[in-house]
């Protein structure tokens, strides 16, 4: 095994950023004899930060698991997309600890002619350009088919200790922007679902959007058309849409806005179905796996002692594991907004009227888009 932190050490103290086989390492800010384009570019974004918990949890295994290492690190990304010579589409081994993404994850033969992105749904997005690489990763773990196979055969309002909560995982933005044609949230049989959102016509791509290699959001190029941004934060008052989904008679307030109003009442129709209909109170917590516990006090906050493991919420129905699930969905991709604002709207209004069949939730000012 290689121990990143010596071989680290001496990289920096050569004054530059090195890729080793596959590892990156912190960039030295200081010139360095061998130059590496955009290096402090990307040793300023999150894919560069080996030693924080996404690259880190492992540590203590001594490997990255096959399932964790193609998003986790730079060799099982190579591994997923063949770059090293194994079977396209699958991790074959575990993987080295101690890596970031690097530039030779996204920087190689087979990502050049990478076109095609498979969801955790089974379905296939074909005749992509770049951004294949970006949504290979970021994509989430579950979907409406993994849910309904697990949710088949249960009685929707019983609990049952067979079932357990599904995690979307983090910034599922890939499955968010093509919607029902991914089929990353949980949809509703019966229900229509708005599928690949078209930003703009000259805004196809992530990185029309973001940044190469910092993957920030790129305010000056937005501003192009969003003259009014300024910051990150100055996108959340954008708004195109003319239908009042929350209901409170504002259609200038920016979709996030509402957004964010509708996520958080799902997150109390939630507790209220927990603690009126199952008899057990459930509480968030977007920073603790598995992120719903068991609300001792039923105070409807995360106190301390609630939020860990063995204090999963265990108490689930068919409904509320919907529900819940669309909310982690909603909760865990902080750009829902601009990725597929109708979409999200959807899958929290539908999560919404499927709880007022139990609880009493007033739908009628609601709009569904």
């Amino acid at each position: 095994m290689i121990c990143r932190n010596s071989l680290a050490s001496t990289m920096i103290a050569a004054g530059t950023a090195l890729l080793f086989g596959g590892f990156a390492f912190e960039a030295a800010a200081q010139s360095a004899p061998l130059e590496i384009p955009w290096v402090k570019e990307w040793a300023s974004s999150a894919h560069a930060r080996y030693t924080e918990e996404p690259f880190t949890h492992w540590d203590a295994e001594g490997a990255v698991p096959p399932a964790c290492a193609q998003c986790h690190t730079t060799t099982g990304f190579q591994d997923y997309i063949g770059e090293d010579g194994s079977p396209a589409g699958s991790v074959e081994k575990p993987h080295l600890i101690g890596q970031a993404i690097a530039c030779v994850a996204c920087h190689n033969a087979a990502t050049r002619t990478l076109a095609s992105v498979t969801f955790p749904s089974g379905i296939t997005i074909d005749n992509l350009g770049p951004e294949a690489i970006c949504m290979t990763c970021h994509q989430g773990r579950e979907s409406t088919v993994s849910m309904n196979k697990m949710l088949d055969g249960f009685d929707e309002d019983v609990v049952s200790d067979k079932l357990r909560f599904r995690n979307i995982h983090y910034r599922a933005a890939g499955a968010t922007r093509y919607g029902t044609e991914a089929k990353g949230g949980y949809e509703y049989g019966g229900k229509t679902y708005a599928g690949f959102h078209l930003h703009h016509k000259d805004r196809t791509v992530c990185t029309d959007c973001h940044t190469l290699h910092t993957f920030r959001v790129d305010v000056v190029n937005c501003a192009s058309c969003h003259g009014d941004v300024k910051k990150p934060a100055d996108f959340r008052s954008v708004r195109k849409s003319a239908v009042d989904s929350n209901g409170n008679g504002d259609v200038k307030e920016g979709i996030a806005v509402e957004i964010d109003d509708l996520h958080g009442r799902l997150n109390a129709a939630i507790q209220a179905y927990a603690g009126k209909v199952i008899g057990q109170p459930i509480v968030y917590d977007s920073h603790s796996y598995p992120y719903f516990f068991a609300d001792k006090n039923g105070n409807g906050k995360s106190d301390e002692g609630e939020a860990i493991y063995p204090n999963r919420y265990k108490s689930w129905t068919p409904r509320l594991l919907k529900a819940a699930y669309n909310y982690q969905f909603v909760a865990k991709d902080p750009g829902a907004y601009a990725h597929n604002p109708a979409y999200v709207l959807q899958l929290l209004y539908d999560s919404l009227e499927s709880l007022s069949g139990k609880i009493d939730i007033d739908m009628a000012a609601l709009k569904r888009p």
